[in-house]
């Protein structure tokens, strides 16, 4: 997969993002100078997981025939330091299903949201390598 993101400078920081079939946008908040006309990186990394969460658990509640009448996710997160002053990421993410389910079956939908790709990349290792383009 490839997402190719441009600044748009005559509007800020304002950053449009695409992968060839949809676009998005980006923003930095007005306290670091931006517009706040989108989300910020640290969002779309949060929605990310709650997106991916949610069609994970979406899939499986189908192929299941579960009786959910309701599923949302909501992700917080909190910015620190570790002791070495490595960024520490933490997020939390809160689950809410309604519909007539069984404790079993409620359990079973908390660990397939462990199991979303998402999920197991930010708990996996990640590299990152960059160059200039030609």
């Amino acid at each position: 997969m490839n997402v190719q993101a441009h600044l748009h400078r005559a509007a800020g920081s304002l950053t449009t993002l695409s992968n060839g079939r949809q676009a998005w946008s980006a923003d930095i908040d007005r306290t670091l100078g931006g517009g706040d006309l989108a989300p910020d990186p640290h969002e779309l990394l949060d929605g990310a997981l709650a997106a991916c969460t949610l069609l994970t658990l979406e899939l499986y509640i189908r192929r299941k025939q579960l009786a959910v009448t309701h599923l949302s996710v909501q992700i917080e997160h909190v910015e620190t330091k570790g002791e070495d002053g490595t960024p520490l990421y933490q997020l939390q993410r809160k689950l809410t299903v309604e519909g007539g389910l069984s404790d079993v079956e409620r359990q079973r939908l908390l660990e397939i949201a462990g199991r979303c790709p998402i999920h197991r990349i930010l708990e996996g290792e990640v590299r990152i390598a960059t160059e200039w383009s030609s």
